[in-house]
């Protein structure tokens, strides 16, 4: 149905020469204008005002007939309210009639006159026929001027503002019936598809987009330009009213367009984005949208045009047709190109492919090397929340797999720290700032008494490695020593600490493992394999500089170890002229749920913690936190330097971590719910002789997979089937140990007692689905 027009876009626009356009100006506002020089408008008359010199006094704007007076005070007092806002918006402030109220009418009519006639104070610039030439700075301030118009108005309400304006894009179907003007068959063609994908697609998600009183049409013809292509005027809020606030930049896109390329229109599009978001960012939705609201622009223009010439109201001019031919080759392509690749031609997204395509490219470029994707069906990922991620097929997955998302994916704090702060500043430690300080004191208050210095990076495995040049460096000792299966990064000096991914288990000379104690299967409860590994390491002639643990045992297993033995392997490290390293990548954080880090539980105080990406919920953050002296002592023989290790949006990041930690009571939470986790999979795996043993530390939890209890050998096979059972009936988990037979079960920290009857459901039926062991 179509909705009725303003009757201003109805009436005849009024039609007075440029002498009488000076008469009525001085009889009313009485400012001694010579001249008057017609500007463009759609309905009203504008002219630019001089004196005798040819100075430039003012513009006169005189109004439709069928203008209302509260539509024009409606004009004024967005102005004059967006000034009050912003003082240096390029507005042109309207004068008030002599000897009215300020709060009065800004407009005024001689007795007659059928128009109303409004003064403005001038602005410097002029308007351009199209955008061609204007530079990617100037484009860029065009967005600014857009966003800080839009804030101007944020506040400013009027009865009047809900309109039926046809420029206005939420009305673009309003413009439907008018197809029947359009001539030519192309265009009526690519009009007709825009408007149908509007209605499609636009139309259901209006009502999500925010909304406020907006110019809705800026383009060229109502903005003034310095040489430089800088707006410096808007000068008709004719159009003003209640709309889309995105629709706005949608205008000035389809503005910026003009006497453009295909490909340059988009590349003028994105700049004026960039600088719309320098103000405002732009929430998902509003880029998603944006390309068919310009599309919607053009297509909108194209069928009023037509109609106004059909009905005699407007005749076809060069100019206008120039417009037209463009305006239609434009939406051709994007027509013929599908919305959704359009669309990421402007908002930045990925152009939509099949899976099986990515997955194609995956592995021809970055795919050599890189550890396979995921499960036997692949995750294609679009979005995650919490603890959810949500496939691009919408299908949601309980992930209980991902510990570097520490506080659950997409966490609003964490996000909103890292944006906030990435809108203002980003650099490196050179300079001074308060939010790596706070950090570095926040840790350091989490830390025992002694470790009292931070050094920041943006890895786990490039602080292990820095902690390794610490220790060397001060011990002068040469060799190190890890568990056997353990992983601690990939840096040169550590993937030898890291035989997890060193299949062949040919270490260097200098590197020494030790099997921790198996608690299924009772194996290596004393200190002898510590022990050994430490002789074995001497006898080639290596004294420790460092022995690292992971205080969770991921990679090996995850186990609980005695604290006693623990302590045991501490003390002979430092014995032996070594220093020890909790390394808190995986179980820092509160992992554990009895404390923030993992390796309070041994009762131990480590000389080194190093900390990975989970304290940033994924931002790449890391840290060293140790003893002064060993810090000043690598200072005087080496200078430290990491260009982004703690710079401003990391530390933002880390700092949201630690509060959320603290606001939602995490740790209470992660030994309730891992506690309840492993007793109802415990109980739901009790007559399954598969499964040999549940265990776990808080949210770092194992599932044996044996192919009896009775031998408890491992059995590979059938852990990786219920892996990949899990992910099809919607849980992800990892596999994990040197047999690759224990299932990993370490979600987020977001992960509730709320969760387990979904994890419980998708382990029943993914025992259900495997194959029984032959009785």
């Amino acid at each position: 149905m179509m909705v009725k027009f303003d009757e201003v876009m109805l009436a005849a626009p009024p039609n007075y020469s440029a002498s009488e356009a000076v008469a009525i100006v001085n009889e009313i506002f009485g400012v001694g204008a010579a001249n008057a020089d017609s500007r463009t408008s759609e309905c009203d008359q504008v002219f630019m005002l001089t004196d005798g010199d040819g100075e430039q006094i003012g513009v006169a704007k005189i109004s439709n007939s069928a203008e209302s007076t509260a539509m024009l005070d409606m004009e004024a007092a967005g102005v004059l309210h967006a000034l009050d806002v912003d003082p240096t918006l390029p507005l042109l402030l309207p004068r008030l009639v002599p000897g009215s109220h300020e709060s009065g009418p800004s407009a005024r009519r001689a007795a007659h006159l059928a128009n109303w006639v409004r003064l403005y104070d001038v602005a410097p610039g002029s308007n351009r026929s199209d955008s061609v030439g204007l530079s990617s700075f100037a484009l860029s301030a065009w967005g600014e001027t857009t966003a800080r118009l839009a804030v101007g108005l944020r506040s400013f309400t009027n009865p009047g503002a809900v309109r039926s304006n046809p420029w206005d894009v939420q009305l673009t179907l309003a413009s439907r019936p008018l197809v029947d003007s359009v001539q030519d068959a192309e265009s009526r063609r690519v009009v007709t598809a825009t408007f149908d994908r509007f209605e499609a697609s636009v139309v259901p998600r209006w009502n999500r987009l925010r909304a406020q009183v907006i110019h809705t049409d800026l383009h060229l013809g109502n903005v003034l330009m310095d040489a430089d292509g800088n707006i410096t005027g808007i000068v008709d809020f004719g159009d003003m009213g209640f709309s889309a606030m995105v629709a706005d930049l949608a205008s000035v896109i389809d503005a910026a367009r003009v006497g453009r390329g295909f490909d340059d229109s988009f590349t003028a599009g994105r700049l004026i984005v960039d600088g719309y978001q320098r103000i405002t960012p732009l929430e998902p939705l509003e880029l998603e949208v944006l390309t068919e609201l310009v599309a919607a622009r053009a297509a909108v223009g194209i069928a009023i045009t037509a109609w106004r010439e059909a009905i005699g109201s407007d005749t076809t001019t060069a100019a206008t047709e120039r417009w037209r031919t463009e305006a239609t080759e434009w939406l051709s392509a994007v027509v013929d190109a599908g919305w959704e690749r359009s669309g990421s031609w402007l908002s930045g997204a990925v152009v939509p492919r099949t899976t099986d395509e990515w997955i194609d490219r995956r592995n021809e470029t970055v795919g050599a090397a890189l550890e396979p994707l995921s499960y036997d069906m692949p995750i294609h990922v679009e979005s995650a929340s919490g603890v959810w991620i949500t496939t691009v097929d919408g299908e949601r997955l309980l992930d209980a797999y991902n510990n570097v998302p520490c506080v659950g994916h997409s966490h609003p704090r964490v996000a909103t720290a890292i944006g906030r702060q990435a809108r203002v500043l980003n650099t490196n430690m050179r300079y001074l700032h308060e939010s790596t300080v706070e950090l570095a004191e926040r840790l350091v208050a989490l830390s025992p008494p002694g470790l009292d210095s931070v050094l920041f990076v943006n890895s786990g495995s490039e602080a292990n490695d820095l902690a390794w040049r610490l220790a060397t460096n001060i011990t002068g000792n040469t060799g190190a020593l890890c568990t056997s299966f353990a992983y601690h990064g990939i840096s040169d000096a550590i993937a030898p600490l890291s035989p997890e991914v060193i299949p062949s288990g040919n270490l260097p000379s200098h590197i020494e493992t030790w099997h921790p104690t198996d608690t299924y299967r009772s194996l290596h409860t004393d200190s002898s394999q510590f022990d050994n590994a430490l002789d074995r390491l001497g006898g080639r002639g290596h004294r420790p500089a460092i022995a690292i643990l992971d205080g969770v045992l991921q990679s090996d297993g995850i186990y609980d170890l005695d604290p006693a033995l623990v302590q045991h392997w501490v003390e002979r490290t430092r014995s032996a002229g070594g220093l020890w390293i909790a390394d808190e990548v995986q179980g820092g954080h509160g992992r554990t749920g009895d404390a923030m880090w993992s390796y309070e539980r041994f009762g131990i105080e480590p000389d080194f913690i190093t900390l990975g990406k989970p304290m940033g919920n994924g931002f790449p953050v890391a840290a060293v936190i140790t003893r002064r002296d060993i810090a000043e002592a690598f200072r005087r023989d080496s200078i430290f330097f990491s260009t982004f290790g703690g710079n401003q949006l990391a530390a933002m990041a880390a700092l949201a971590v630690l509060d959320v930690l603290r606001d939602e009571e995490v740790l209470p939470r992660v030994q309730q719910a891992g506690t309840a986790l492993r007793a109802a999979i415990t109980e739901a795996s009790a007559g399954d002789d598969r499964i040999g043993d549940v265990r776990g530390i808080g949210l770092a939890n194992a599932i044996e997979v044996v192919t009896s209890r009775a031998t408890k050998h491992p059995d590979a096979d059938m852990a990786g089937h219920l892996k990949n059972r899990l992910r099809h009936h919607g849980v992800l988990v990892g596999t994990t140990g040197r047999d690759r037979n224990i299932l990993k079960v370490r979600p987020p920290l977001a992960f509730t007692t709320d969760h387990i009857a979904s994890f419980v459901t998708a382990w029943t039926s993914s025992l259900a689905d495997a194959p029984q062991p032959p009785r």
